[in-house]
């Protein structure tokens, strides 16, 4: 079988509203703010989030792969309900995001949190800078996010449709969710 890049990179990119910075995640109704923690993922948190279950991607998939790490954000002492989930890459000089999704009762206008998206990045850029790679994270972005990337993250648009959230930008985000 040959294996297209091109039309592999076509299908993917990163495609998350970045709709808070906070510390936590916050619930939308009452507004109160929950703290999170960010743990590897276990192959019994697979049976919950399939494609059945509203989940967009194949996480199963994604676990499997070897270069790749994938980790829930969760509600403090609540760890069996997967708030958002994201598959980064350690390179030599980088982390590099290959999935960041929102739990399916987190998206849309009927979201039940808020600031999910935000503290999965800022997760990758904390570990950037834990691993010695000054806080730089690469993604693909979905052409139509862009702007919302450059505005929201602070990422920097390196061309096509790679982002890049450099140190100072990572900085920044550590600086909200990390304090």
């Amino acid at each position: 079988m040959y294996f297209c890049p091109m039309k592999n990179l076509l299908e993917t990119g990163i495609n998350i509203d970045i709709d808070e910075l906070s510390n936590s995640i916050k619930n939308i109704i009452p507004g109160d703010s929950f703290q999170t923690d960010i743990i590897r993922i276990t192959k019994s948190d697979l049976k919950s989030i399939t494609k059945k279950k509203g989940w967009l991607f194949n996480w199963k998939l994604e676990l499997m792969q070897p270069e790749r790490d994938v980790f829930k954000l969760t509600i403090i002492n609540n760890q069996t309900i997967v708030q958002g989930l994201i598959s980064i890459e350690i390179k030599s000089d980088h982390v590099y995001m290959h999935l960041v999704e929102s739990a399916p009762f987190n998206k849309g206008t009927t979201k039940m949190y808020s600031g999910v998206p935000g503290n999965l990045v800022t997760f990758a850029c904390k570990l950037s800078f834990q691993r010695g790679h000054e806080g730089n994270v690469a993604f693909i972005s979905k052409t139509q996010l862009i702007e919302h990337y450059i505005a929201s993250l602070g990422a920097v648009h390196a061309g096509g449709r790679l982002m890049i959230i450099d140190t100072v930008a990572a900085m920044k985000l550590i600086q909200v969710y990390f304090t």
